[in-house]
């Protein structure tokens, strides 16, 4: 994890609906329907599944992410 993201990462005993925005590598920015694995005050990982079918983990910013 990345320090930026803070240091007291919280994990679910079972994952968390999301609707989050992510930056991928090529640089879109999409919505995407997932799950919160983890947290910190910062930042939520998500696992969601990219436009081409394949499971994929993202940290992204607590105000990138709403419950759905």
């Amino acid at each position: 994890m990345p320090k930026q993201y803070g240091t007291d990462e919280h994990r679910p005993e079972r994952t968390i609906l999301v609707r989050a925005w992510v930056l991928t590598v090529n640089g879109e920015r999409i919505e995407v329907d997932g799950d919160a694995v983890a947290w910190t005050k910062r930042a939520v990982r998500t696992r969601l599944v990219d436009r081409f079918g394949y499971l994929d983990h993202a940290w992204v910013w607590v105000g990138a992410v709403t419950r759905r």
